[in-house]
């Protein structure tokens, strides 16, 4: 079992952590919740059924969490109904399949873009470090962050089982 948490938190810490901080907006109370999920994932994880949805039932824990932190701080200028928190069923939102799809698509860029993305979005480098590190101007690392984070975009959006609006902004993801 300790393996077991110890390759959840490997796999998807930093992404439940952006994901809670993406619904809360707080730093510090997202942490408190990521630790929240954490320990619920611990104690609970016994209960998980199939394997093969483990990513789903993580993030079904961490909605719900969200959830009960809204209802308990009973923000009266937060509703519940108007946060955007997809639900999970069997057909529906498949994070693991979502993930796994955008580290294909991560992998495709160029080495520069590539290296751009991963440091500054899974590794919590600053555009200034990561122009430090690459040992390039501040607004060359602007851009380079920028154009691939729009081929990325546009990668993902390209895929024949992605959906999205009008705008780009994902809206489903379907199993193939």
């Amino acid at each position: 079992m300790k393996t077991e948490i110890n390759t959840i938190w490997i796999d998807l810490n930093e992404e439940l952590y952006k994901f809670i901080l993406g619904k809360i907006k707080d730093e510090q109370t997202s942490k408190d919740i990521h630790q929240e999920v954490f320990l619920k994932i611990q104690t609970k994880i016994h209960q998980l059924k199939h394997t093969s949805k483990l990513t789903s039932w993580v993030y079904q824990i961490t909605r719900n969490t969200i959830i009960d932190y809204f209802r308990k701080v009973n923000n009266k200028n937060i509703s519940i109904n108007d946060l955007e928190i997809p639900e999970t069923e069997a057909n529906n939102f498949d994070y693991s399949n979502l993930t796994n799809c955008i580290n294909q698509k991560i992998e495709s860029l160029s080495a520069p873009h590539k290296e751009a993305i991963i440091l500054t979005s899974f590794k919590n480098y600053s555009q200034k470090e990561l122009a430090e590190h690459l040992k390039i101007s501040y607004s060359g690392t602007k851009s380079r962050v920028q154009k691939a984070k729009e081929i990325l975009r546009e990668n993902i959006l390209d895929c024949p089982n992605v959906e999205s609006d009008s705008k780009g902004k994902l809206l489903d993801f379907e199993n193939n």
